[in-house]
């Protein structure tokens, strides 16, 4: 997934119980962080695209979240955050494979092997519906109205894994199941283990994802076959900096000064970005039953987070 969100990366910080923002955030930057989610993390689907035409998927993914888990460690140290202790290493490693080794990793292999990246973002805006289904497993069932979400949600996934742009390619079809899956499990289950404070615990989880990816880039075989294009390095620290770090600081921003609504609001927003900017900048087109589909997904999310507030 593309931190792409992530989509976004990482798992979010907590909200705050006020719905009120307070009286000190300022308009401007609320204006520049909802840009930031809506623009940015929905644009990191073709960043990805377009950085995969010269880096294999894991190298290129842990490159990317260990340099940025390396930069967010080293700001976090300096500012005074305490370190990691061995258990909660453990957990952020933990958090760190089904986030974003099969999570964003999956995304990543999935669009190597030619999924549009608006197909992609949709297919990863799938979370909640994944999300409300373990919550029940841990003892939040669902509602009457949210398992009404699910079943049109699952139906949109049937229908775009069988009859849309994944019809007839085993491997990313199995790639964008698992990724939203292994996506929402670690985002339920991180609530119940000992993750370091604030950032300190983004930063430890790619640390470790990253690493972990570049084992199995190194077990994969993968290399580079030539001098990367411009594109392509110039999409690979598009994903570092703006994908990993200034969106992510940005929702962080949103979750303090702003109502939980609104700070969440970009799962709606950043697949839409994503389908027009492949179409429009990539030249991707999608089939009728596949705008189906990816309508459908959306209503359910909807209908889930509207009975979840």
């Amino acid at each position: 997934m593309s931190t792409s969100a992530p989509a976004p990366s990482t798992p979010a910080p907590v909200a705050p119980t006020s719905d009120v923002a307070p009286a000190g955030a300022q308009r401007g930057w609320l204006l520049f962080c909802l840009f930031a989610l809506y623009v940015i993390w929905g644009s990191t689907y073709l960043a990805m695209r377009w950085a995969l035409v010269s880096f294999p998927p894991f190298l290129m993914a842990g490159t990317r979240f260990l340099t940025a888990g390396s930069l967010l460690f080293a700001v976090m140290w300096l500012r005074g955050a305490p370190l990691p202790s061995p258990r909660q290493w453990g957990a952020s490693a933990l958090i760190g494979f089904l986030l974003l080794v099969v999570g964003n990793g999956g995304v990543a292999l999935a669009q190597h092997l030619g999924v549009p990246s608006g197909v992609a973002a949709v297919l990863v805006g799938s979370v909640p519906l994944w999300a409300a289904l373990f919550g029940g497993v841990f003892g939040q069932w669902p509602g009457r109205a949210e398992l009404g979400g699910l079943a049109l949600g699952f139906a949109g996934v049937v229908v775009l894994n069988l009859g849309g742009d994944l019809g007839g390619h085993p491997l990313p079809m199995l790639a964008m199941l698992l990724a939203p899956l292994s996506w929402a499990f670690g985002s339920v289950f991180s609530r119940r283990l000992p993750l370091p404070q604030g950032l300190m615990a983004t930063a430890a989880q790619m640390l470790c994802g990253g690493a972990m990816m570049l084992g199995i880039s190194l077990a994969m075989g993968e290399h580079l076959t030539g001098v990367p294009e411009p594109r392509a390095v110039l999409s690979f620290f598009y994903l570092v900096v703006f994908g990993s770090l200034v969106a992510f600081s940005a929702y962080g921003y949103l979750l303090r000064h702003a109502r939980p609504a609104l700070a969440t609001s970009y799962a709606y927003v950043n697949p839409a970005v994503a389908v027009l900017l492949g179409v429009g900048l990539a030249g991707e087109s999608l089939r009728p039953v596949t705008w189906v589909a990816m309508a459908t997904i959306l209503v359910s999310v909807i209908l889930i987070a509207r009975r979840k507030r």
